[in-house]
Parts: structure tokens; sequence; C-alpha cells
């Protein structure tokens, strides 16, 4: 059985048996039948935001870290130790504080984690141009024919990646490994952090069979409900039953549970995937429902976002403004605007015509502005005779950009940006 070191990337004889590396003397082995023949990667970076700022502030490495927002907010991440006292990511932030009291807590610097993703893609598109990010910190690859170029096997390749991000990088990454996308993506979350897991050919239909339905992709939580209800708890059920059945019982669904269930998969890696959507958002410490002190957090968002479209190389044809009221109901008010834009102030604008609307006095937990239907910032902004002050807001903004990336984003800022401020 072919094995690799996964600490030092050296290939072990067929015949090496004992559990060190004969290189580097590491135990971090990995073997299988397998190893030398797949090809489809998913590669997950562990913790991703957390890992940052330890990476960043040496004094938190054997602390617990949460990654969020104030005692309203959520946790965005959590580190391995903070996971060991129950705290997870999506949940309240002062539930995971009562988990873990000790734990310190973060607010999330998303630019600094897009720079460590956009590192880390760079690396990933050196391995192979078959990269489809899945997010800031995640991507499925396809490495089929880099033999020759890397003079390795695909896994090979991989361990040398990952060598490449802890060194260069300073954060941790786990790989699946398998024959197509569905299940490297599970196989990435078997042996997590600094995990390299596999899953074959050969093992994949008994493998899949022990798992629950929900680990098949697209299974929501009401979907799950639906088949606990016809007795379906696990994926060996669905490996029992025909795909004519299936397709009769639960639509659409029901092919891609007939094929996830046997480690079907025919989905290819596409190293072009859309940006649909970029957006900033704030959630309230208190719960607030005066208009007056809405308008300046929508302003700063606005600015907020428009920063984010210019580094993404996008523009807005499109706003959404998001609102979840303090009974946690979720509001959702879109717009299109009559030509894209990269400004703040259109885009502030846009949103706070969907505002005023909705705060009739309702209290509100979170506030959100996105931008949708991106186009092309070529387009962004043109002369308006409706609107002559374009010309001139476009300077305005202009300039406060240069200033800003010069000192600072609080080197210059907005009286909109203050209460009362329209």
């Amino acid at each position: 059985m072919t094995g690799l070191c996964r600490e030092c990337g050296h290939v072990l004889p067929e015949s090496w048996a004992a559990p060190r590396c004969p290189a580097c003397g590491s135990p971090r082995l990995i073997r299988h039948a397998e190893l030398d023949t797949l090809s489809i990667a998913h590669l997950d970076c562990d913790a991703f935001y957390a890992s940052v700022e330890k990476r960043d502030d040496p004094s938190l490495r054997d602390r617990p870290v949460l990654i969020g927002g104030g005692k309203r907010g959520v946790v965005s991440a959590a580190c391995y130790i903070a996971r060991i006292y129950g705290c997870r990511s999506a949940m309240p932030m002062f539930k995971a504080l009562k988990l873990c009291p000790d734990a310190v807590v973060i607010k999330p610097n998303m630019e600094k984690y897009s720079a460590v993703g956009r590192q880390v893609r760079a690396l990933m598109l050196d391995t192979t141009p078959l990269v489809q990010p899945l997010s800031i910190d995640e991507a499925f690859l396809d490495l089929s024919g880099t033999e020759k170029l890397h003079k390795g096997s695909p896994a090979h390749t991989l361990v040398l990646l990952v060598r490449r991000i802890e060194r260069e990088i300073g954060i941790t990454v786990s790989i699946g490994l398998s024959y197509n996308k569905f299940l490297a993506k599970i196989a990435s979350d078997l042996d997590k952090p600094r995990g390299f897991a596999i899953v074959g050919k050969t093992e994949a239909r008994d493998f899949l069979a022990r798992q629950p339905v929900s680990l098949i992709w697209g299974v929501g939580q009401s979907l799950q409900a639906r088949l606990v209800k016809d007795g379906i708890t696990h994926i060996a059920q669905l490996q029992e039953l025909d795909e004519r059945t299936l397709i009769a019982r639960y639509g659409a669904m029901g092919q891609r549970l007939f094929h996830f269930a046997r480690g079907i998969d025919d989905r290819k890696v596409e190293p072009e995937r859309e940006t649909k959507s970029i957006s900033a958002e704030t959630t309230f410490d208190d719960d607030i429902a005066d208009p007056e002190a809405l308008r300046p957090i929508l302003w700063r968002l606005s600015e907020k976002l428009a920063k984010r479209l210019k580094g993404e190389g996008f523009a807005a044809a499109g706003i959404t403004l998001k609102l979840k009221t303090a009974d946690f109901r979720l509001l959702t008010r879109s717009r299109r605007l009559d030509s894209p834009t990269l400004l703040a102030e259109r885009l502030y604008r846009a949103a706070l015509s969907l505002l005023e609307k909705e705060a009739t006095g309702t209290s509100f937990r979170l506030i959100g502005i996105g931008a949708s239907a991106l186009a092309d910032p070529a387009d962004a902004d043109p002369p308006d005779l409706v609107d002559p002050d374009r010309e001139r807001q476009k300077k305005i903004e202009g300039a406060m950009d240069a200033v800003r990336k010069k000192l600072g984003d609080a080197a210059i800022l907005k009286g909109r940006g203050f209460p009362g401020k329209r």
C-alpha cells in the first residue's frame, strides 16, 4: 500500500511498516490503496478567522478565541480550543460566552481575512489552474494531469501545498481527497485540524452507508425531517431504494439522493465561479427603532460596501437592504439602479429609500446592505443629466479614498456618519 509523510512529503516505500517517517521521524503518515490515483480535492482552512488572529498575536495561541460581534452578535468563527467548550460558528455570542466565559472575543477584520484568503488562493493556483472557490477559505481543486508538472501524484502535490501554506502564510488547512467533489468535501471534515483524509472508490458505498442522510449536500432541516418521517435516517436506507422511487417521493432532489448515496457525482471543478453578491452588515448591542439612529449606521455600511466593491473589482447594478427584527424575522428589500455604481452616496440613497418604508416603529437588531447584479466597474456611474451632481460626487469620493488609503479609514469622515445627520 502506497504511503506518504504528511509532515515532509516523503514517499514511503511499499514495504515500510514502521509508524514513523524514515526521513523526518514524524508519525503523521497516510496510507491508502488509491493514494496515487485520486485527483479531486477539497481544501478547507482550519478555523480560518481565528487562525489568522492567532497567527498575528502569538499570545492567543493557547487561549479560546471567538470571532464575532458584540453581545448581540453571532460567532463568525471559533478556534478549536473554544470548540472543546461547545462553541460553534453561527451560535449567538451570549450563548458562546456562557459556555466559555474566558474566551477572547475579536471583531472580524474582513479585509485582513480576504487578503490572507487571496494568498491561499494564489498558492492553490500555483498548483493547478482548476480551482473552484466556495468561499474565502475553501475551494475544490482538480489535479488531474499534474503528475509530470509536479513530479508526483496529486496526493504528494497536495502535501507539498499544505506545507507551503503553513510555512509561507502561517495558517493550517485540511485536505479531503477523492474521485469526486461530493466525497472530497466530506473527507476534508473527517480529520480536522491539519487533516488529510481520503475516500476512495472501493470504499465509498460502505463508507456512505454508515452516515446520516444529513451528510448529503442539499439535505437541509426540512428535507431531513421529511426523510426521517419516511423512516430514512441513514444513507444505507437510501441505497436500498431505486431512482424512480426517490424521484417520485422527493422530486428532482430524489435524483441527487440516489446518486450521492452511491458516491456518484459527475460535477466538474469549475474554475470560474461568479461572485453573485457583496455585502456589509452589523448587529446592534441594543434594538433600534429610531430612523434617525439607523441612518448614520446605514451610511457607514454603504461606505464599507463601496470599499469592498472597489477591492473586489465589481460595481453594483442592484441594491438589497437586509433587516432583522427584534423577534428575529428577516426582511429583505431590493431595487435595481438606473446604472451600476461604485459610489457610497448612490448606494446609501438607494438603501435609504428602502429603509424609510420599513422604519416605521419596528425595532431592529440587525441592518445590512448588499450589492446584487454585479457589473463591470468600467460601466459604473456614467454622466447623468438627471443627476448633474454625480461627477462632483465621484471626485469627492475619489479624494476621500486616496486620503484613507494613505492615512487609514478614520482619517476622513463624512458628517452623515454621525447620529442625527442625514
